[in-house]
């Protein structure tokens, strides 16, 4: 039985641990368990994994180590909980899911104009190799004008084998041109009639009200002009349907109109994008940010997405956290992380933030058999932290190890 100890500097500061050649079967060791299940935290907790999934979990006393297992610890405290999974991001290279794994978002469902890149590394997600964020992809963002335009891109997009269509019901704060019902109702019956979900951006609550009516599968942003009555939160419950609240996105317009606090913080800097990080301190820019009126429309509707996001959850309408990363200012990997911490902020305990972010995400993903809890038979994906999240919600930064089908990155 090989036995192989990890620090946090080696993990994180020389990988040196992520080029070694482990077994196919390993044993991480003196863990405390968050497995994601919302049972209790088990202390002195091992997980077994074999060819990238997990064989066992539970208390060392009642889960034995196979004889051939490498057997992995780390010095000092070490938090277990399921890899985070973003369940709107959007990922524009490769390398991209390099960034989101290095912050513990192990899953992203990227909705909306994914290079051929990006759409054919898809595959990797089934293989016990894999040591990079885990993505499911809706390729491009459709815009049709008309019910036949409407059909026409959803035949299109299912014959390049997207795993879901993603449409925008938005006038962006009356500026632009928003679908009509005619439209997305074609698109929505289009890609049902294929076996694809449809994934909507939007932002008013009426329009809301009728994109569920019509049978959208996915709402992919807060209600953020006014409050969400009840007769809504009850038809979205009643649904079953999945609301993602993408608060990170509204501070993205707004936060830039001058020096964030986070670009200071050693954990951002490390893998964050340096040229987004220039152009983001440029005077200039930050002059425009802050006369922008949509920007600061944004930042004084915040509170409602907030509120809104604490409303539906109470009406237990399942919250799926989502950042819509990917475009300029919106970092990935890190922007999650806080949003964790706006959900806290709105009202969700920090368990019921972190289901959102695993269990729940992976159910309105529909892969809740394969990831989303530390479970015999799924995916061993996970992140180890110092300090657990459940306590503060912010210990989520205090990462030690992401582990990726089994694979110390």
């Amino acid at each position: 039985m090989k036995i192989r100890a990890l620090t946090a500097l080696l993990v994180l500061a020389t990988g040196a641990a992520a080029h070694a050649q482990p077994s196919s079967v390993r044993a991480f060791t003196d863990l405390t368990l968050i497995n994601g299940t919302g049972r209790p935290p088990v202390s002195d907790a091992v997980i077994v994994v074999r060819d990238g999934r997990i064989a066992a979990a539970g208390p060392r006393a009642t889960t034995p180590i196979p004889d051939d297992a490498e057997v992995v610890r780390f010095d000092g405290p070490a938090y277990v909980i399921p890899g985070l999974i973003n369940a709107h991001g959007h990922v524009n290279r490769v390398s991209d899911l390099e960034r989101y794994a290095a912050y513990g978002v192990t899953t992203v469902w990227s909705l909306g104009d994914e290079p051929e890149a990006v759409l054919s590394v898809r595959a990797e997600r089934t293989s016990p190799a894999l040591r990079r964020t885990r993505v499911w992809a809706s390729g491009p963002v459709l815009a049709p004008t008309t019910p036949a335009e409407a059909r026409a891109q959803v035949t299109a997009a299912h014959a390049r084998g997207v795993d879901v269509i993603k449409i925008r019901v938005d006038d962006n704060l009356g500026t632009t041109t928003k679908m009509t019902p005619a439209v997305y109702r074609a698109v929505i019956d289009e890609a049902h009639a294929r076996g694809l979900r449809v994934a909507v951006h939007f932002y008013y609550l009426e329009d809301a009200r009728d994109l569920l009516a019509a049978g959208a599968d996915f709402m992919g942003h807060s209600v953020r002009d006014q409050p969400v009555d009840d007769a809504f939160a009850v038809a979205l419950a009643r649904s079953g349907r999945c609301y993602s609240p993408t608060l990170m996105r509204e501070v993205s317009t707004y936060v830039y109109g001058e020096t964030p606090d986070f670009f200071s913080d050693p954990l951002f800097l490390a893998h964050a994008d340096a040229d987004w990080i220039e152009r983001l301190r440029d005077p200039a820019r930050q002059r425009e940010t802050r006369a922008s009126a949509s920007a600061q429309r944004y930042r004084a509707q915040m509170p409602v997405a907030m509120a809104n996001l604490k409303a539906l959850h109470e009406a237990g309408v399942p919250i799926a956290m989502g950042t819509d990363t990917g475009p300029t200012g919106r970092f990935q990997g890190y922007f999650e992380l806080m949003e964790l911490e706006l959900m806290v902020d709105a009202g969700l305990t920090p368990e019921q933030a972190l289901a959102s972010a695993t269990r729940v995400a992976a159910q309105c993903m529909g892969v809740q058999e394969q990831l989303g809890t530390l479970e015999p038979g799924k995916w061993a994906d996970f992140v180890v932290l110092e300090a657990s999240p459940l306590e503060h919600i912010r210990n989520v930064r205090r990462t030690r190890a992401v582990v990726i089908a089994g694979q110390v990155r």
